[in-house]
């Protein structure tokens, strides 16, 4: 099963929840990031702490949905507010979408203390949800299941 994580600049939030995805998953699912509008880089602290988090950062690059070649996901989750909003391509029509609203703790402005406190909630965050979903028998879920498996997983902590 491939998931796509879609955040408008991938810069941080989908790419946070690629590399996590990716990594816990261990094989069972494939995770992609993609920008609408990328920024051409990853944020330097997405790496940072990522990196400071025991997960493997190379390779990994800011892009557009139209770079993904043939990587068609069958499920795509949107993160940040301005990309649920925006139309997914044609090629994205059959894929699930739904969206799951993580803040920013890129654009966070305080201590380090702070920040590190943002940074670790989001990927706790996205580390429970994806904990959460590989405890399912997703190969079994029928398309609308694995939906409402999904959005409630929005919904959690």
């Amino acid at each position: 099963m491939r998931f796509l994580f879609v955040c408008t600049h991938n810069a941080c939030r989908s790419v946070l929840a690629e590399v996590i995805t990716r990594t816990l998953a261990q094989g069972r699912l494939q995770a992609a990031s993609a920008g609408s509008a990328p920024a051409g880089r990853i944020h330097p602290l997405t790496l940072h702490y990522l990196e400071q988090a025991g997960y493997a950062t190379e390779d990994l690059h800011s892009q557009g949905m139209d770079e993904l070649g043939d990587y068609v996901p069958d499920v795509v989750i949107t993160v940040c507010d301005s990309a649920a909003q925006e139309p997914c391509p044609l090629w994205l029509d059959d894929a699930i979408k739904v969206h799951w609203g993580l803040p920013d703790p890129s654009h966070l402005e305080g201590s380090a203390q702070e920040r590190d406190k943002a940074f670790a909630q989001v990927m706790a965050t996205i580390s429970a949800r994806i904990e959460c979903l590989l405890a399912q028998p997703l190969e079994q879920l029928k398309p609308v299941e694995l939906t409402k498996l999904l959005q409630s997983l929005s919904r959690s902590a």
